[in-house]
């Protein structure tokens, strides 16, 4: 835990809400989850590699994401049954990872966040993986206690499978659902949460794909800043 606790926000104070992967996490938080999953068994990522003809373009389309994510899950949890076994498992990947994880956490984003809480604002983490482990890479630098809205998963013939992704229009319901409906001020790189930015009253872009940037001017209020926050490979304009 912090030696400074942050203030407990009030009800009405400002809603933050912060996307996770390439926002606060470099990378792809859950997709560096389901490859290890895979990858425990040889004969898992036989199966996935051969089913990947039809996951991948799942994955790669929208509408049908959250089912070739379930997919690839359902390869690497099987034999699992429940959404306990999964969390545990979770905790482990990020317990032999910890070195390896810990350097993906961006510095300015967290420093970022870090204000944000200290000021007392309410903030939230919105994020396609599973909330668990958004919560337990948190840990690390002792944030694990803020609230996070995330994927839901659940036990499906034999495995665990996503019941409910966290991404684009769902993700705002997800949220509005939990209460956080009225967004002051919104962090994240995909083109995915529009929704989300466009219900900030002050969006910010970070990390975004250079190629989606003239997207995001042309879409979003002007002025909304479009920043990079330590993503290499990202665009943006460099936050020292």
């Amino acid at each position: 835990m912090s030696d400074q606790p942050y203030p407990k926000p009030r009800a009405d104070a400002p809603l933050v809400v912060f996307d996770f992967d390439h926002t606060l996490y470099a990378g792809d938080s859950g997709g560096h989850l389901v490859t290890w999953l895979l990858k425990r068994n040889p004969l898992r990522a036989v199966v996935a590699l051969a089913a990947s003809v039809v996951l991948g373009p799942m994955v790669a389309f929208l509408p049908t994401r959250r089912y070739g994510i379930s997919g690839y899950i359902w390869i690497g949890t099987f034999g699992l049954h429940g959404r306990r076994s999964f969390d545990s498992l979770i905790d482990r990947y990020v317990a032999t990872h910890r070195d390896e994880v810990r350097e993906r956490l961006l510095p300015v984003a967290l420093e970022v966040f870090r204000q944000h809480r200290a000021a007392g604002d309410r903030v939230v983490v919105a994020t396609g993986a599973p909330p668990e482990l958004a919560r337990a890479i948190l840990s690390f630098v002792a944030h694990e206690d803020v609230p996070v809205v995330g994927t839901a998963v659940g036990p499906r013939l034999g495995a665990v499978i996503a019941t409910r992704h966290c991404h684009n229009e769902e993700k705002m319901r997800m949220l509005r659902e939990r209460g956080y409906g009225d967004v002051a001020v919104a962090y994240s790189d995909s083109s995915a949460d529009l929704p989300l930015l466009k219900a900030a009253r002050a969006p910010v872009v970070v990390n975004p794909k250079p190629a989606r940037i003239d997207m995001f001017r042309r879409v979003l209020p002007a002025g909304t800043p479009i920043l990079n926050w330590g993503c290499r490979d990202r665009g943006g304009e460099p936050v020292a």
